[in-house]
């Protein structure tokens, strides 16, 4: 694994073997907190918006898992 930080990013390089769900996972939670840098949003509010995201979500993709 490397680490490099240039002028207008920072680049990570990672083994091509690492498992792809934990991958996005780590993407996700980048993004997450790219999104929320200068938020001043307080904390009730994000969990808030996050409860109706996920719920949308859920009603979106609900028919990709039957039985559940």
């Amino acid at each position: 694994m490397k680490i490099e930080r240039t002028e207008k990013e920072i680049i990570i390089r990672l083994p091509a073997d690492l498992e792809v769900e934990e991958l996005q996972r780590m993407l996700d939670y980048f993004s997450y907190k790219h999104a929320i840098q200068y938020s001043k949003a307080s904390e009730e509010e994000i969990a808030s918006q996050t409860k109706e995201a996920k719920a949308g979500w859920w009603e979106k993709n609900q028919d990709r898992f039957p039985g559940l």
